[in-house]
């Protein structure tokens, strides 16, 4: 019998669950910014008619503004948005010219003033006939992602990502001072560094080692594929010295993977042996 925590985590698929999971953060974060009405399930048709997206755009651009006029040094080294997006009519017609243009326009500006990838961009077909819906989720978040350089309200996701970059730098510069010390001789003890664990967490792990175990655990195979917990949210994974940062984002288990997340049922079923020759057989 599944836990009450197993159900909860994976609820579908596992496939589906880390963009179920993005449109859920993501659904959130405009929910907030503009006190609007999105759910998982209508996100794409409440934004299909681009003047939410449009409104946002601009948004970004006003934000991005006094970041540079508050800091100029710090813009100077950023890609600042500026032009001004044109949209039309809150009520257009889902399809219709005005919807089309606006979402044209909004496109435009990730290209032309943020500078977005191709591989991470939709096309206005994608949201108008919901085609795409994958780099449309991805779009948004790295939408977000440069404005939460200019000080904007994230989502939980991107939240997250800052949290882990600055834990990286931690270590990093720890390393170089553990370095100088072991090479000048300047202490005979380990050095003490403020603990992990006492850090401001975005998300709640202290529960997510028990959920970690849960979803391995769902593998009956005499040896189960190694999943080894380093510090809090950290995880040597695999007969590698691979390491991935896991964060619980609501009912998700959340994996940090390159410049991207995925859910750690998704993640685990493309790199565990046993559950890729499972899938297969399927």
């Amino acid at each position: 019998i599944q836990s009450a925590a197993s159900k909860s985590i994976r609820p579908f698929r596992s496939s589906e669950e880390y963009l179920y999971a993005m449109k859920e953060d993501l659904a959130e974060w405009f929910n907030t910014l503009y006190d609007l009405d999105i759910h998982v399930d209508n996100f794409m048709e409440t934004l299909e008619t681009g003047y939410d997206l449009c409104q946002h755009a601009n948004n970004v651009n006003r934000i991005a503004l006094e970041f540079q006029q508050q800091h100029p040094e710090a813009a100077a080294r950023m890609r600042v948005p500026r032009n001004e997006v044109v949209f039309q009519a809150r009520n257009a017609l889902p399809g219709s010219f005005i919807a089309r243009d606006n979402i044209s326009n909004f496109i435009r500006w990730c290209r032309q003033d943020l500078g977005i990838q191709d591989v991470l961009m939709f096309e206005t077909n994608d949201l108008v006939l919901k085609k795409n819906e994958k780099n449309f989720v991805l779009c948004l978040l790295e939408v977000a992602r440069r404005g939460s350089k200019f000080g904007m309200l994230a989502p939980m996701l991107i939240q997250m990502e800052e949290e882990i970059e600055e834990e990286m730098r931690d270590q990093i510069t720890y390393g170089v001072l553990d370095m100088r010390r072991e090479r000048h001789h300047l202490h005979s003890e380990s050095p003490v560094h403020p603990s992990r664990t006492q850090r401001i967490s975005l998300c709640d792990l202290k529960n997510l080692d028990e959920l970690v175990r849960e979803i391995l655990g769902c593998c009956t195979c005499p040896s189960q594929f190694p999943m080894v917990k380093v510090s809090e949210g950290k995880y040597q994974v695999g007969d590698s010295n691979a390491l991935i940062f896991v964060r619980v984002l609501r009912s998700h288990v959340m994996v940090r993977v390159g410049g991207g997340w995925d859910t750690l049922e998704h993640y685990l079923d493309k790199h565990d042996p046993c559950r890729c020759a499972a899938l297969g057989e399927r």
